[in-house]
């Protein structure tokens, strides 16, 4: 990627400059390449179809702002153990939870990758789903109350005071899953 960014015309980021601002004049500086940021890009809500009927009668069964929404995107693959800490997190919160996210590396299916007993313990409060999700639909669903995503947290966190980051391990850098359900549980909680 540095490389890229050292032979490139400019370079281009998907974000805005209220959120990202300083990151990118870093980039522009210790690149010497102009940064175009060039979104969020907000879909039209009329011109794209309904929530998939599975999902929203999935989220239809719970409270408003209640359920967690955590996503990694299309091409995040997480190692073994820090899917299993992140899934474990989610459960350890005993809120209800969508997780959209791929099965760890070294995992042929979603299934393989929960730890064992997970599917039966969470059943009726979490899904978590290996593929494509409507994902603007689900967070504009009432029942959608907080949205963890790995990108961003410290600036959401730190600079604008509008996230809680996960706590991190000292020597690896990684959380664990109480981390994460400490997290999730002062993000949802309504004194906080």
């Amino acid at each position: 990627m540095i490389t890229s960014m050292k032979e490139c015309d400019l370079i281009s980021f998907r974000t805005c400059r209220e959120i990202e601002g300083p990151y990118c004049d870093y980039l522009e500086v210790q690149y010497g390449r102009p940064v175009v940021l060039t979104g969020p890009a907000l879909p039209d809500q009329k011109a794209t179809h309904l929530l998939e009927e599975r999902w929203a009668n999935w989220l239809g069964g719970f409270k408003a702002g209640s359920v967690l929404y955590c996503a990694f995107g299309s091409e995040c693959v997480l190692r073994k153990d820090e899917f299993q800490e992140l899934v474990l997190g989610f459960e350890l919160t005993g809120m209800p939870f969508f997780m959209a996210l791929k099965p760890h590396a070294g995992a042929a299916t979603l299934e393989e990758a929960l730890p064992e007993g997970f599917e039966e313990r969470v059943c009726g409060r979490g899904v978590v789903h290996g593929s494509w999700v409507q994902q603007p639909h689900i967070l504009a669903h009432p029942s959608a109350g907080c949205f963890e995503r790995s990108l961003n947290a410290r600036i959401l966190s730190g600079d604008l005071k509008v996230a809680v980051e996960v706590e991190r391990r000292e020597d690896d850098g990684w959380f664990t899953k109480e981390g994460v359900c400490s997290a999730v549980k002062a993000v949802m909680d309504e004194k906080s």
